[in-house]
């Protein structure tokens, strides 16, 4: 096999360059999850306003929904929070905070598998949020709804226990 010449390595390199360049595009996708994340909290602000009036209004289990429902919105928060930082740092570029006082720990030793099942883990317990939301109306949905929310939260579990497994097996460290 003959070894390629200069304008061959020339154009390989220029074409490297580009397809690492192609990482950049990332970057407006996590910008539009730091959107949403502000949107996010104007809807938990308005949660809140109306889990105060609520308190003034409602019985307990009217409040206790509401609370759930604050947990639920924070839990995504917390959710939008890890993938933006855990993705732009692990594929577009490091962020330059680590001397900030404020920096996460987790974040300099986050790799893709730890990723996946914190991400896992978020949507778990989102999913319990909602099935407990259901046991507190249980009479105002069918038995149906209930099933289906219990059977995907099952679901959810025993995926991220088979990816936690997944990862274990494919890496014993």
């Amino acid at each position: 096999m003959e070894t390629p010449g200069p304008r061959s390595r020339m154009l390989a390199s220029s074409f490297e360059k580009g397809l690492f360049a192609c990482r950049w595009l990332l970057a407006p996708l996590y910008a539009g999850l730091a959107a949403s994340l502000a949107l996010l909290v104007v809807k938990f602000a308005k949660a809140v306003y109306a889990l105060v009036l609520t308190v003034f209004s409602g019985d307990s289990d009217q409040v206790v929904l509401g609370t759930l429902g604050l947990i639920d919105i924070s839990l995504l928060a917390n959710l939008l929070l890890m993938v933006i930082f855990a993705g732009y740092e692990n594929f577009v570029s490091p962020l330059d905070t680590r001397d900030h006082p404020d920096h996460p720990s987790w974040l300099t030793h986050i790799g893709f598998s730890e990723i996946k099942l914190k991400l896992i883990a978020s949507i778990v317990a989102i999913s319990a949020v909602h099935v407990l939301e259901d046991f507190m109306v249980i009479g105002m949905i069918t038995d149906r709804v209930i099933a289906w929310h219990a059977g995907l939260l099952m679901m959810f579990v025993i995926a991220g226990v088979l990816l936690a497994l997944m990862d274990r097996i494919s890496d014993p460290h």
